[in-house]
């Protein structure tokens, strides 16, 4: 007694029935473990060939194609192709280019391009199961037949699927060549069988596709709204627009280096790809905050600068004080006529230029104290002082008052770079802001330690650090490179307004006294200098004059 199969294909009697069971069992329980195995992949090109070679090995196939739907819908792209008898691998990660063109889905008056196999399964949404191409009329297989006259392949058997998505539109479309018989190996028709099971693994891809283009999408998207904040701080300020751009940079530079290391105390420590770019995006919005920062403290580029540098002002003062001057002299020689006294004179013009050279001289050396340094000298914070309080002069008002302000003086007595203790509280309190920012946005699993990494670079690895006075065994590791990086860049960086970039030599060194003072981490400083991370960055960021000979070879 004949009994139907689930596939419409007749078999005679219980054992070939069971057996027949048994083997789509089989088979439904690989189509199950492929579906799982292409939900992980997070790679397009990867999820790509693994689609294609999923469909070949369920229905053992020679060959195959996946054409992708092309961004204005009009075509089919090839992107992957694979021929195993002739070991023709091309396309995704293999790094070999498809040079074929588009398989158009239209012809050039609108109507539907119903020769090609793979556009008509498309258009149509239909599989297209053909059991001899050169036997099959309704469709154009002159390509094929080119193919196979330049290698000798005789194509026979096509499965052709469409792929489309949860919401129905097409993304693709998979078309597999020669089924193969297991047992004699040669070429067969494609079963119903292997038609329903490509029809569901097609709909399983499609979904893994759809869910991985959306989800790299999505990604996309937030990248570009990452670089979208920086280059609001690049607008904003040219000062921190580079080290927006190069702290992460050198960040996955120490990070890879630390990743390879096989000794020592961070030979344990290994990255996967996720946290590579959870890493880099952290690094990216280090400094987020800075978008808060006003402009004139950040831009700070000598100490009187506010909107505009208040030299101006003090360089007025100095020229009523040279007119005061004169106009006493004048009036002290006024006061000689009518009588002619040469020597008491000679002796007021003498002190006047006495005076004026006094003046030209404490106005020069004020202009230098705006310029901010590393080190101010104790003696000129002195001097400073001195001059604005010792010196008079009359204001607007006609008040006679000291010739700087308790503001001014504090500025010009900073004693290194350009921002007084207020202005650098809301400098640091960009640290501060970005954290805020970064904890109220939802991040996923995959994102979690984004605020951590990025808003622990100004901790310090003795607990005195900011904002949250950490300790290094509080930090985890990631958040202790950027804390290299971020410093490293700092001390190198040669478009600060205040200051040149340092040779290696000096930078490297006091990196190592920060790293003895409980400052930074000394083992990631120690796989920094000896990996020769700082070479290579140096390499792609410095000025060749500040990779000077001792710096290079410090090690």
């Amino acid at each position: 007694m004949a009994v139907v199969s689930a596939w419409g294909g007749w078999q005679k009697g219980p054992a070939m029935l069971k057996t027949s069971a048994n083997h789509l069992f089989r088979r439904l329980e690989q189509l199950n473990g492929i579906g799982a195995a292409l939900s992980r992949e997070r790679d397009i090109e990867r999820l790509l060939e693994n689609i294609l070679e999923a469909a070949k090995t369920l229905t053992g196939a020679d060959g195959g194609t996946l054409y992708r739907v092309t961004d204005d819908r009009a075509a089919l792209r090839f992107e992957i192709m694979r021929t195993d008898s002739l070991g023709i691998r091309l396309g995704g990660t293999t790094g070999q280019r498809i040079n074929l063109p588009d398989l158009p889905l239209r012809r050039a008056d609108g109507t539907t391009n119903d020769a090609l196999v793979a556009a008509h399964a498309a258009l149509h949404d239909c599989t297209v199961n053909i059991a001899d191409v050169y036997a099959e009329a309704g469709f154009d297989c002159s390509g094929t037949q080119a193919f196979d006259q330049r290698t000798g392949y005789r194509s026979r058997s096509f499965l052709t699927v469409p792929m489309k998505n949860h919401e129905g539109e097409l993304i693709g479309v998979l078309q597999l060549l020669n089924a193969l018989d297991p047992k004699t190996r040669e070429v067969v028709a494609f079963s119903e069988e292997d038609e329903s099971l490509t029809e569901s693994l097609a709909s399983q891809a499609a979904i893994a596709l759809s869910n991985r283009l959306l989800i790299t999408q999505l990604e996309r998207l937030f990248e570009s709204f990452v670089k979208l904040i920086n280059v609001a701080i690049d607008e904003k300020s040219p000062y921190t627009g580079g080290h927006c751009e190069r702290v992460p940079l050198l960040t996955m530079m120490l990070a890879e280096a630390a990743d390879a290391t096989t000794t020592g105390p961070l030979a344990g420590f290994h990255m996967s790809e996720r946290d590579r770019y959870e890493l880099q995006m952290a690094g990216l919005l280090h400094d987020c905050g800075k978008i808060t920062t006003p402009v004139h403290v950040v831009d700070k580029a000598t100490k009187l600068q506010t909107i505009y540098d208040r030299i101006g002002l003090i360089d007025t003062r100095f020229e009523v004080l040279k007119r005061d001057a004169e106009l006493a002299a004048l009036r002290s020689q006024l006061a000689l006529r009518p009588v002619v006294d040469p020597d008491a004179e000679s002796l007021a013009l003498s002190g006047l230029q006495r005076e004026l050279q006094s003046l030209e001289a404490d106005r020069a050396f004020l202009r230098r104290c705006n310029q901010g340094t590393e080190a101010m000298q104790e003696s000129d914070q002195l001097r400073v002082r001195v001059i604005g309080s010792r010196r008079q002069w009359r204001n607007v008002d006609g008040v006679q008052t000291s010739f700087l302000s308790a503001e001014e003086m504090e500025n010009l007595t900073i004693r290194s770079g350009t921002l007084t203790q207020a202005e650098r509280d809301t400098i640091n309190h960009h640290i501060v802001a970005t954290i805020k920012m970064l904890e109220t946005l939802p991040w996923p699993h995959h994102l979690r330690n984004v605020p951590e990494y990025a808003g622990g670079h100004h901790e310090r690895m003795d607990g005195k650090g900011y904002p949250r006075g950490l300790t290094r065994d509080q930090m985890s590791v990631q958040a202790r490179m950027m804390g290299i990086a971020d410093i490293f860049e700092a001390l190198t960086a040669a478009d600060r307004p205040y200051k040149s970039g340092m040779k290696l030599s000096q930078a490297l060194a006091i990196m190592q006294a920060m790293a003895h003072n409980g400052h930074i981490d000394p083992d990631l400083l120690d796989v920094f200098v000896r990996e020769r991370v700082y070479q290579r960055y140096a390499e792609q960021f410095l000025d060749p004059a500040q990779m000077d000979t001792s710096g290079s070879g410090a090690a």
